[in-house]
């Protein structure tokens, strides 16, 4: 078939070569070329496993913390290497890095999946049973069939049962699901048989080594220099932002994006199911995650919890991952009324939209506490093109009907999708009002800051500073001293 891309990944110093390939109708494959190790080799490979068990002592409170995971590979590493050396006198380097790598993998991780789990490109990898190959999502070819296979439906629960024990946790027949994260903060999830009627099956969902940011957005058009630059001004003097869209349109990767704008010394608190949010080295956070009540139903965690815990952390800023629930709803407009930063997404796919489903059942807010959100953007998924646009940014306008409060929406921003273009769809009727309030900034002084802003963010993208704490150091630099920075840019 032919080959439509070719590059190297690589897991505990080997290196091996990822195809993707195929030809007229038939469905792309990923290929992962591993060298095969014969029989003899296997065998003497099972015979130092089990000299290295014996010789290299692993306490159970070591294999639980995941810090010192790194510790017990260098150790395992330096004694199979010695062992190695031992063994075959005349072997040269790059077959022992091979030869130790593979023992590392198969003893401390998770075999020839630690391969996909450091390719940079994927974004899930899902093990249906050990009769069919595991499956990967590209980010850039969508979903794609590996000639990977795990050897039996043992070792995949064995997997799952390393991913388990890892955060304490056990998954058994007894106990058939399992959600956790993995040491890179990749996020697994698991079901056995006959739960999982095929076989048992694993879900990995990896976690962004490198995370977008506002470059690159400005850079692909998901959105455009003028509108970051009024999301920044927004961000810097604590207006409260919602993002909404629908499943994988891109709202926590928006949420990460501005998230850099914060100035230092605030203190952020971020509160998540999945550990997703990337913040540059420059910021003073705080990440919480939700967790998982065990099999007798004790010890679990919600947003809830935390999110009222948020509250007595002191918190400058508060991040939710999601709204779902009135009880959380409730709480967090409640820490916008009394004074808190706050950023949160919610499922819904305009700005009317987004009204509708904070205003009604489930979430049900009350109609005059709309008003202390100052902005909502909205994220858009064209799949058959395969982009994410800002859709449409608005802000909420609390009015009065027959004594009744109402929310109707105002847009400032559209996305304009036959031009692919966003443009400014009407004047702000509260945004630059209330910064005003806050600050006591003029309309003139508010307009010049913006066209500050805008100048670095081109700078930035002209220049390709796309990396987070490259990012952040522009931030960081724009609030230590502003002018300097203006300056240097210049």
């Amino acid at each position: 078939m032919k080959v439509i891309e070719s590059y190297e990944v690589e897991a505990e110093n080997v290196k091996v070569r990822v195809k993707i390939s195929g030809e007229g109708d038939r469905a792309l494959k990923y290929e992962l070329f591993v060298p095969v190790i014969a029989p003899a080799t296997s065998a003497l490979l099972d015979e130092i496993r089990h000299e290295l068990i014996t010789e290299v002592v692993v306490s159970t409170a070591e294999i639980l913390d995941l810090k010192v995971i790194e510790n017990i590979k260098a150790r395992f590493h330096e004694r199979a290497d010695k062992i190695l050396t031992r063994k075959l006198v005349k072997v040269d380097s790059e077959t022992k890095n091979f030869l130790v790598g593979t023992l590392i993998r198969d003893m401390l991780g998770l075999g020839k999946m630690e391969f996909l789990l450091n390719d940079p490109r994927l974004e899930e990898i899902v093990v249906t049973s050990a009769l069919e190959p595991i499956r990967i999502y590209h980010k850039r070819h969508g979903w794609l069939e590996t000639n990977i296979k795990i050897e039996s439906e043992d070792q995949i629960q064995n997997y799952a049962n390393i991913i388990a024990r890892r955060v304490g946790r056990q998954i058994t027949t007894l106990s058939p699901l399992l959600d956790a994260h993995l040491i890179t903060g990749d996020r697994s999830n698991a079901v056995l048989y006959p739960v999982s009627v095929k076989g048992n099956t694993l879900t990995i969902r990896k976690f962004a080594r490198d995370p977008w940011t506002i470059t690159d957005f400005i850079e692909n058009k998901t959105i455009n220099s003028s509108l970051a630059a009024l999301i920044w001004l927004a961000v810097q003097y604590e207006m409260n932002v919602l993002i909404s869209g629908g499943t994988a349109s891109g709202k926590t990767s928006l949420l990460n994006v501005i998230m850099p704008f914060i100035p230092p010394n605030q203190r952020i608190i971020t509160i998540e199911q999945t550990r997703e949010l990337q913040l540059p080295k420059f910021l003073f956070w705080c990440p919480l995650v939700t967790r998982l009540a065990n099999p007798e139903g004790k010890g679990g965690v919600d947003m809830l919890d935390l999110l009222v815990n948020s509250l007595r952390m002191r918190p400058d800023r508060i991040i939710l991952g999601e709204v779902r629930t009135s009880e959380e709803a409730a709480v967090l407009f409640e820490a916008m009324h009394t004074g808190h930063s706050v950023y949160a997404t919610v499922h819904a796919d305009s700005v009317p939209e987004t009204i509708t489903r904070l205003t009604n059942p489930p979430i049900s807010v009350p109609a005059n506490m709309m008003q202390a959100v100052n902005l909502n953007l909205v994220m858009f998924r064209d799949r058959r093109k395969g982009i994410r646009r800002v859709y449409q940014t608005g802000e909420f306008l609390v009015g009065d009907e027959g004594g009744r409060s109402t929310v109707r929406p105002n847009l400032l921003y559209r996305w304009k999708p036959v031009e692919d273009v966003i443009i400014q769809h009407s004047k702000s009727s509260k945004l630059f009002d209330d910064i005003s309030r806050f600050t006591g900034m003029s309309m003139q002084e508010i307009n010049n800051d913006l066209a500050e802003k805008k100048k670095i963010l081109e700078y930035m993208v002209k220049n390709k500073i796309r990396y987070i704490d490259d990012v952040g150091k522009i931030m960081n630099d724009y609030y230590v001293n502003p002018s300097a920075l203006l300056k240097s840019l210049k």
